[in-house]
């Protein structure tokens, strides 16, 4: 992967071409000083419509399961206003998630035909014995249960799963 002459390259929120599925990669593999400067700076709010689009489900699905309230998002999104920091981090956390699974996958083999972010949305509605039997989506709602998250992904794909 070529190196982006800018960090800000790298966090580009630009809607997908068209009949092309968007790659949430380059989320999971930015610099963290990149990430940090787009959460201050404020994701737009347009780009959870995306994401939702991307996993398959309603942004209704979506917001609650982010810990977003569906009226401040609304105005939020006429205004032409970015979220704020907070709204942003877990916006960007669930984007980065999506993101970890699309490279597990393409370490492991083949993505064509795989949609990360639709496995995803169905994977946080499951209960995983490795987060007490709670769904991985009720931990979403905060920076530390996306972490929380992304490391049950993460032992998964080593083996550690438990």
């Amino acid at each position: 992967m070529a190196e982006p002459r800018t960090r800000y390259e790298v966090l580009r929120f630009e809607p997908p071409k068209a009949g092309k599925a968007k790659s949430f990669t380059v989320y999971f593999h930015a610099d963290p000083i990149s990430r940090v400067e787009a959460i201050k700076s404020g994701i737009p709010a347009a780009f959870v419509d995306e994401i939702a689009a991307e996993m398959g489900r309603s942004k209704e699905w979506l917001l609650p399961t982010l810990g977003l309230s569906t009226a401040t998002f609304n105005r939020r999104k006429s205004e032409s206003k970015p979220l704020s920091k907070d709204e942003s981090e877990r916006v960007l956390g669930i984007a980065r998630l999506v993101g970890q699974v699309e490279a597990m996958v393409k370490e492991s083999g083949n993505l064509a035909g795989f949609s990360a972010a639709q496995w995803v949305a169905r994977w946080l509605e499951e209960p995983l014995p490795a987060l007490g039997g709670r769904k991985p989506g009720e931990l979403m709602d905060t920076a530390e249960g996306q972490s929380i998250v992304s490391n049950v992904l993460a032992r998964a794909q080593s083996g550690a799963y438990a």
